[in-house]
This record gives structure tokens, sequence and C-alpha cells, in this order.
């Protein structure tokens, strides 16, 4: 098991920057790859960014590249997404998610086998 603890969230004006932490206990992080994930009321939880078990590889969803970056520290054990340009659209509850690390970067909730309880994030305009 993986135990996955999202931080970091609130509210921010549009423009503003925030950093959301993860951080993992149970098993070996390294082994894991890891994504961020964001559900707004109402619709479906939708991908943000991932990141490989190295940090060496990621890939971010076009919503967001160029204004979110993913990041992570192993040797403590924790993912990072930081969110710059915030915009009123960006509000969502955001979860962090690991999957067993592979050489292709996964975007599909599904395939994700342990979540986190999500972090609000309230972008007003």
């Amino acid at each position: 098991q993986v135990q996955l603890v999202e931080s970091g969230g609130g509210l921010v004006q549009a423009g503003g920057s925030l950093r959301l932490s993860c951080a993992a206990s149970g098993r070996t992080f390294s082994n894991y790859a890891m994504g961020w994930f964001r559900q707004a009321p109402g619709k479906e939880r939708e991908f943000a960014a991932t990141i490989n078990w190295s940090g060496g590889s990621t890939y971010v969803a076009d919503s967001v590249k160029g204004r979110f970056t993913i990041s992570r520290d192993n040797a403590k054990n924790t993912v990072y997404l930081q969110m710059n340009s915030l915009k009123p659209e960006d509000t969502a509850v955001y979860y962090c998610a690991a999957r067993p690390d592979s050489v292709v970067l996964r975007t599909t909730p599904r395939v994700y086998n342990y979540w986190g309880q999500g972090t609000q994030v309230t972008v007003s305009s």
C-alpha cells in the first residue's frame, strides 16, 4: 500500500500561484510514477501532470502547459505541483496519484493504483 497526503491548496486570486505537495508513505517512493489530477464540481476527473520515477520525464496537459510544473524529491518522498498564472477555471479538487513506474507516462486515472484525499484549490476572478 501507498498512502498519499496532499497539502497546499487554498484560495488565490487569478494570476496568483500555489504549490501543492503530496507526501507518500508505505512503499519505496522511487518505484512509482506520480500524477496530479483535478476534478471540478459536476465534471469528470481530469489529468493535469505526471512524472516518472526519477523526475527525468514529465508530461502536462495542454490546458496547464506553461503554467504548471510537476517535480519530485525522492529523498523526501514528495511530489509537487507548482501552479502559476492561475485562472478561475483551474478551480477544482486536486488529487495526487501513484502507479508502478513504466517507460510510458500515463494520463488515464484508472491506471493509477493509489490516490490521496484531495486538496481544494479555488481561484477567484
